[in-house]
């Protein structure tokens, strides 16, 4: 699925600034500003989506788009990066960027951990945002078209997995230049690995 919207200016974009982190439809005055009619078109030899799947890409749309917006807001580089082969762009590599080469920020890390465990969508989209924020600070890009695909599949049966892999190597895949230009990678450091299916925190307070 791919991102069918952008904000085309401040005003706009901060506008749906105010939605990243809840639930699609919780604010009225965005419901013009995200437009999911591509979504309703159906390609030629395609079937049309099912209610539950087209519920699923709206809110999708909504979390990723919102997103963007937040990411974006008075920024002149484009947060939006193109995940490609030799360049991830995906949530991963982002949160890998934010740390020293050759080192694991727990802190940071974390974050990574707690969306991959989030227990609902309007969980995940505020845990998400906390990431992005961090983002933002630093200036590190994202592909959010790659994120709205992965949020459509992580409220599928059995797509949360799915997601958690692919944040996973996309984490991994992100590798530093050391000063003397070695490579390394993000297994590197104290606990010579990472896993984001697992943390020591729980659900409990959903935030």
């Amino acid at each position: 699925m791919l991102l069918q919207a952008t904000p085309q200016t401040d005003h706009v974009g901060h506008r749906l600034k105010r939605g990243a982190g809840r639930e699609a439809g919780q604010l009225p005055d965005l419901w013009a500003l995200i437009d999911t009619g591509p979504l309703h078109a159906t390609p030629d030899g395609a079937r049309p989506l099912s209610e539950s799947e087209l519920v699923r890409a709206e809110d999708a749309l909504h979390v990723a788009l919102t997103l963007y917006a937040l990411h974006q807001q008075s920024r002149r580089t484009g947060m939006y990066q193109a995940d490609r082969p030799g360049s991830s762009r995906g949530l991963g590599a982002a949160v890998r960027r934010m740390m020293k080469p050759g080192e694991i920020d727990e802190a940071v890390h974390k974050r990574l951990v707690r969306a991959g465990t989030a227990p609902d969508l309007t969980t995940l989209a505020q845990r998400l945002r906390d990431i992005v924020v961090l983002l933002r600070r630093e200036d590190i890009g994202l592909d959010h078209a790659l994120l709205a695909g992965q949020l459509y599949t992580w409220q599928r049966p059995g797509g949360a997995d799915l997601v958690r892999r692919e944040w996973g190597r996309s984490f991994h895949s992100w590798h530093d230049k050391t000063p003397n230009g070695d490579a390394t990678s993000a297994s590197a450091g104290p606990a010579g690995g990472t896993d984001i299916t697992s943390t020591t925190d729980t659900d409990k307070d959903a935030s």
